[in-house]
């Protein structure tokens, strides 16, 4: 590489910086494209809309209400992928749209949620929307004409297959209607009997008319017919303090990661720390650009894909200081450390980037969130780690940095620590932590306290509307409200929000006896003057519904076996795949024990922290995996398997401490700078940093030479230390 070409990729560096940091800053062109700004926060972070609707039917059942509710989810993703639905009271359903502020619109573009009719043309009602499953809009080519086509597929259910199939046999070459509310909206002509539960609408001149028709069907094919309510703008239920004290947090930690990688790998480490500022600088950039949404969960997908990049430069300068200490020039050196890293960095990579896939496909609300932060902090990772790195550290050999004293400190390879020695106490260690917190969760459920600390999102309670007489900012709302609310509750976890242009606040609570309500009532009206008529009462359902954690338990099954698939495949070795997932479900199952013994709140946000521990804790697998599989092609004849793996984990073992550091610190000052409720999520991801970095060295190595040597093969002969066989 030229000296020239050195110093135009330094200054690039340099403009690319520059650039973004413009660009996050204020944005391009009249809409500031690009800015920080204008990222679409969650409702958490920022507010949005909400909506409640009522049931026409006095008394729905318990089954059609969750219907409607799971239903209705899927129907408002489409403003936002953090958009919850909730029921709220017997027969009225809360629906929250982050990032808006026009009630009326969304009101306008959701429309009132109607009755759905297929009619025959002689007014028989064949279908009604509870036979529809899904509706989605399509689009192709005419196979004659070659020109594009758009439709509408729908999906029915068993009952509504063999109610469809029997209509549009006796119906072949007339119409059926589809009528939405009592209002026409398409009459397509049937072709052929339709028998295997999916129908096909064609005949729409756009994509876009495709789409309003299978919108209104899907909002149509509720189980219940629906009224509107009342709708209202309202606050950030964390508030601008979360946001600020986020970025602070961010900022600081990034700073100090970047400190230390100069430290330890010295221009190399500077060359990651210049590479990580474009990394943050393009993710703000992009949230915007894709208009993503961004809540507390999301924030969570950011900091593990901070920490990937992270261990992506570590893989690889650890790899630079084997080559150089090994007697390698700096530039054979650096040419091997990019190319040995590179399997490594590939298939952690692809591994939690499969398990976000499979989040977005299968989950939802805050799910879909995560999986979206995630999977856009996970590629622009790979390509700074890749590329920007790799293009940094060049160009600073190319302008004449080639002392080896620069890019590494020699050091003699060190005496194996033999870790399998270990295995059984680890084994037991890890089984003990995992009892134990089934069995704290076992005594808090006989103690009729649940076996998790659950939040409202999970098990519902109360929502309390009190109309102050002053307009309380939120800082002020959290410093002399919740207080008083706490001490009259009981309740330690109440979650407020502040109604818009109004001095309504909204107070969610555990579900509240009479007693409770009345001691509510007086402490609001000697604290505050609040009149029992300014405060109106009604019982909440789980944000969180049944169908949504089901969702959540089937993706994170589906994304698993994903995983295992895809390791086997790349390993080619069974062993390998399983002795992983057995690893991730020791750090799913001991960081769920740390909820159970220390009580945090188990919220929405407890869905998002599994997943960041099962991304994390595959990702730090891989690496010493990756390091036994090519140790094993150059294995000599005499050196048992136990010394092998031995050392595979020895050399591996700065990385997985440095790497766990680096991320401990991002999570670490999110914990120090943050909120209440941003502490409440950072505490256990700190605990599941912690384990991922045991369970990598102590676990997974020796998960896999146990199946290695006693599932299906004889026992290996073992060294110990002393030379003596075992």
């Amino acid at each position: 590489m030229k000296k020239s070409r050195g110093i135009a990729g330094l200054l690039g560096t340099i403009l690319m910086i520059a650039l973004l940091a413009y660009t996050v800053s204020f944005g391009w062109g009249g809409s500031h494209s690009g800015a920080m700004k204008n990222i679409k926060l969650g409702l958490d972070l920022a507010g949005g809309v909400s909506i409640t609707y009522q049931t026409k039917e006095k008394n729905p059942s318990d089954e059609d209400m969750r219907d409607t509710v799971y239903k209705l989810q899927k129907r408002v993703e489409t403003y936002s992928t953090e958009a919850s639905v909730y029921q709220e009271g017997d027969r009225r359903i809360s629906i929250s749209i982050p990032g808006v502020s026009d009630a009326n619109e969304i009101l306008e573009e959701l429309g009132q949620p109607g009755t759905l009719e297929f009619q025959t043309s002689d007014g028989e009602t064949v279908l009604t929307g509870s036979d529809i499953k899904t509706a989605e809009a399509k689009s192709g080519q005419d196979q004659t004409t070659g020109a594009n086509e758009y439709m509408v597929e729908l999906q029915l259910n068993k009952e509504g297959s063999k109610k469809f199939a029997e209509a549009t046999k006796e119906n072949i070459g007339n119409q059926i209607s589809i009528i939405y509310d009592g209002e026409t909206i398409s009459s397509p002509r049937v072709n052929e009997a339709i028998t295997g539960g999916t129908a096909y609408i064609d005949g729409m001149a756009t994509f876009e008319e495709a789409e309003n028709l299978a919108a209104s069907i899907r909002i149509g094919g509720l189980s219940l017919e629906l009224e509107e309510l009342n709708s209202q703008v309202e606050g950030a239920q964390l508030g601008e303090e979360a946001i600020s004290t986020s970025l602070y947090a961010g900022a600081v930690g990034l700073a100090v990661v970047i400190l230390f990688m100069m430290i330890v790998y010295l221009l190399p480490g500077l060359a990651s720390g210049l590479a990580l500022l474009i990394y943050t600088g393009l993710v703000l950039m992009l949230l915007n650009a894709f208009d993503i949404t961004l809540s507390l969960p999301g924030i969570a997908g950011i900091i593990l894909s901070i920490g990937m990049a992270v261990d992506a430069n570590v893989i690889i300068f650890a790899r630079v200081k084997e080559e150089i200490s090994a007697g390698k020039s700096v530039r054979n050196a650096l040419k091997g450390g990019f190319h040995k890293a590179l399997s490594a960095i590939v298939d952690g990579n692809v591994t939690t980037l499969i398990a976000a896939a499979v989040l977005w496909f299968r989950g939802s609300g805050t799910v879909r969130g995560f999986a979206q932060t995630l999977a856009l902090g996970i590629v622009i990772s790979m390509f700074t780690a890749l590329v920007i790195t790799r293009m940094i550290v060049y160009s600073f050999y190319a302008v004449g940095i080639r002392d080896e004293k620069f890019y590494a400190k020699k050091w003699k390879e060190r005496k194996p620590v033999n870790f399998l020695s270990k295995k059984a106490l680890c084994f037991a260690i890890s089984l003990a932590v995992i009892v134990v917190g089934f069995g704290v969760m076992g005594y808090h459920q006989i103690k009729g306290n649940g076996m998790l600390n659950y939040s409202l999102e999970f098990q519902g309670g109360t929502s309390t509307n009190v109309a102050f007489h002053e307009d309380y900012s939120i800082s002020e709302i959290e410093s002399e409200i919740v207080p008083v609310i706490e001490e009259a509750t009981g309740d330690s976890e109440v979650q407020t929000q502040k109604v818009k242009e109004s001095n309504q606040i909204i107070i969610r609570t555990k579900a509240l006896s009479l007693q409770q309500r009345e001691a509510l009532n007086q402490a609001l009206a000697d604290k505050f003057e609040i009149k029992d008529s300014e405060i109106t009462y009604s019982s909440i359902s789980s944000t969180i519904s049944a169908e949504m954690r089901q969702d959540a338990v089937i993706a994170v099954v589906i994304s698993t076996i994903c995983m295992l698939l895809y390791i086997w495949l790349r390993f080619k070795d069974i062993r390998f795949a399983t002795s992983a997932v057995a690893a991730l479900v020791h750090d799913v199952l001991v960081v769920l024990a740390f909820y159970a013994v220390s009580r945090i709140t188990v919220g929405s946000t407890f869905i998002a922290c599994m997943l960041t521990i099962v991304g994390y804790s595959i990702n730090a697998t891989i690496v010493i995996f990756d390091r036994i599989r090519e140790e094993l092609k150059v294995r000599k004849k005499k050196e048992a398997l136990a010394e092998l793996v031995n050392r595979c984990i020895t050399l591996t073992l700065t990385r997985s401490i440095y790497t766990s550091l680096t991320t401990f610190i991002m999570v670490f000052f999110l914990f120090l700078f943050g909120v209440a409720s941003v502490r409440e999520f950072a505490l256990p991801l700190m605990a599941g940093i912690i384990c991922g970095a045991y369970s990598s060295v102590c676990i997974t190595g020796a998960l896999w030479y146990v199946m290695k040597t006693k599932v299906g093969k004889k026992k290996e002969v073992v060294k110990t230390e002393t030379g003596k066989k075992k």
